[in-house]
């Protein structure tokens, strides 16, 4: 008689987990996959700051589905996140490879300018909205995905406690960013 592994957790246990108590579960699968991802990323090429941006984006695709309901899982919700943050990974290598070396100045050319029709009205609404979330997450936001400053300094320049806690801020304002963009986009789509 052959003893099968444990079956994995339904993602509607993995659901109920976040719904019921997000930190703690986003805790415990932070310590099961993180190590795994940062060795992962490390020996293909990133730093270990490269690593915590696209464990981060992975938890964020990994909570979305879990909440949202799309997700199935073959596996444990630590091994989906780490394939999650592979596929991540090679993306942004890809992306690099791609992408010649240029100043960050030279990347935003388009926003930075003082020709109007060249801000796209895409691009102005998601600015908008990141103004309606407050100066704390519009100051984090900004921080990392505009100007690209690392956790450490965004969390000594905000006054946050540690680099965690600026992670969790960060995480935490972009899903209040993206519920602000859809809720607008529903009630759009609803009116026409």
């Amino acid at each position: 008689m052959t003893l099968l592994p444990p079956s994995p957790p339904p993602a509607s246990a993995l659901r109920d987990a976040l719904l019921a108590d997000r930190e703690q579960a986003l805790t415990r699968l932070y310590r099961r996959a993180f190590p795994l991802v940062r060795r992962y990323v490390g020996s293909h090429g990133g730093t270990a700051q490269d690593a915590q941006d696209i464990f981060h984006d992975a938890m964020v695709i990994l909570y979305e589905q879990a909440v949202g309901g799309t997700l199935v899982l073959t596996s444990s919700a630590g091994t989906y996140l780490v394939g999650i943050a592979r596929n991540l990974w090679h993306h942004e290598q890809r992306r690099r490879a791609r992408l010649p070396e240029q100043s960050l100045s030279d990347a935003f050319e388009p926003l930075a300018s003082e020709d109007s029709e060249a801000v796209t009205e895409p691009a102005i609404a998601v600015l908008d909205y990141v103004e309606r979330l407050g100066k704390k997450c519009k100051d984090v936001l900004l921080s990392f995905y505009y100007f690209q400053q690392p956790l450490t300094q965004i969390a000594e320049s905000n006054g946050y406690a540690s680099v965690r806690s600026a992670t969790v801020q960060k995480f935490k304002c972009l899903e209040r960013l993206r519920s602000s963009v859809r809720a607008a986009w529903r009630s759009e789509t609803l009116e026409l």
